[in-house]
């Protein structure tokens, strides 16, 4: 039996001596990224969206589009500088956009460091395409919504999407992270909006008293014990605290859902991400009815749950308590059937 064959690929000298265009250095850095075996996720999910982004970033060009420039024959400097940005990619395993300093979403630029993580929410998809929809289904007051909060805003890139996409609404960005509110400061001062965007540091609802919101978005810690023993290096980069969940993702989830009654304006909605844990939230959540909002990661990573819901499962809880209270010791529980869970309804034509 002949050995099997042995695949070859230049090293970043090579590629740098050797190559001339741009073309030719995206095709060396998805091989190099492929053979690396490199995780992705922070924006982009394969490695040819990667090594665009970097290339891209490297070479001073806009984020898009990259056509005109494939056929591009670069200088030496830039074919090392290009070489050894992929290289340091590699040799990192740290998101793409930490080497950058920057990330781009829904079009909107942000600065992004190791202090917060990097800008990929479901949440800002939401905002412009199922959340809008929704509402077309459950109308508000054409003034709605006048409040909005970014709880647990880290960078402060939902918060400056929210101020974009409502700009008659004012909001507040809240984190516990003086790190990351700091970086949330940077990225709210580029974009304008500092009289329309304040930033609170505090844990959760604490620091905004009795102030009620209209809209209030949160991309929390939600990733379970075991996903979180699972990750690759490029998400152990991020902080720690604004990723786990605790053992089955919902330890802040609970906290959340709790004291949001006390902070949602009548006609309020909580627009919650609990990423791929559904199953968790569910089984958290049993007196709770909400609505699923499908984005194009997956039809049940995002919740919103209305205020008159929360009300309503918070009145459900107490009932059950005082049940338990007054229950004989020893007594069998009747079973309660589960709670609905509806899935906002697709505008026709829309793929199911």
């Amino acid at each position: 039996m002949s050995p099997a064959f042995e695949r070859r690929l230049a090293d970043a000298d090579a590629a740098a001596r050797e190559l001339r265009t741009l073309r030719d250095l995206l095709r060396w850095a998805v091989s190099r990224f492929e053979c690396a075996g490199i995780a992705y996720g922070h924006g982009t999910d394969n490695p040819r969206d990667e090594a665009v982004a970097l290339l891209l970033w490297a070479l001073h060009l806009p984020p898009d589009p990259l056509d005109p420039w494939l056929d591009a024959r670069l200088p030496r400097a830039e074919r090392r500088a290009v070489a050894e940005l992929v290289e340091r990619r590699i040799a990192s395993r740290v998101p793409a956009a930490y080497l950058t300093g920057e990330a781009w979403l829904r079009g909107m630029r942000f600065a992004c460091d190791a202090r917060a993580l990097v800008p990929r929410s479901l949440i800002a998809e939401a905002l412009d395409e199922v959340l809008p929809q929704w509402l077309e289904l459950h109308p508000r007051a054409p003034s709605w919504p006048a409040a909005i909060l970014d709880l647990c805003t880290g960078g402060g890139s939902l918060a400056i999407l929210a101020a974009d996409r409502f700009p008659d609404a004012q909001v507040v960005g809240a984190d516990l992270s003086a790190d990351a509110l700091a970086l949330a400061a940077t990225n709210r001062e580029s974009h304008g909006l500092q009289q329309r965007v304040e930033l609170v540091q505090g844990d959760l609802f604490a620091p905004l008293r009795a102030h009620r919101f209209d809209l209030i978005l949160c991309n929390p810690p939600y990733v379970n014990e075991a996903s979180m023993q699972a990750l690759p290096p490029e998400f152990r980069a991020e902080p720690r605290a604004a990723l786990a969940g605790g053992r089955d993702g919902m330890d802040l989830v609970r906290r959340i859902i709790a004291d949001a009654p006390a902070h949602l304006a009548d006609e309020g909605v909580l627009l919650l991400e609990i990423g791929h844990e559904a199953a968790h939230f569910e089984a958290a959540f049993p007196e709770l009815e909400f609505h699923y909002l499908p984005v194009t990661a997956g039809e049940r990573m995002l919740v919103l749950v209305e205020a008159a819901q929360l009300a309503a499962a918070a009145a459900r809880l107490g009932t059950t308590a005082a049940r338990r209270a007054r229950r004989p010791a020893g007594a069998a529980r009747k079973p309660r059937p589960p709670s609905a869970r509806r899935t906002a309804a697709r505008p026709p034509g829309r793929r199911p």
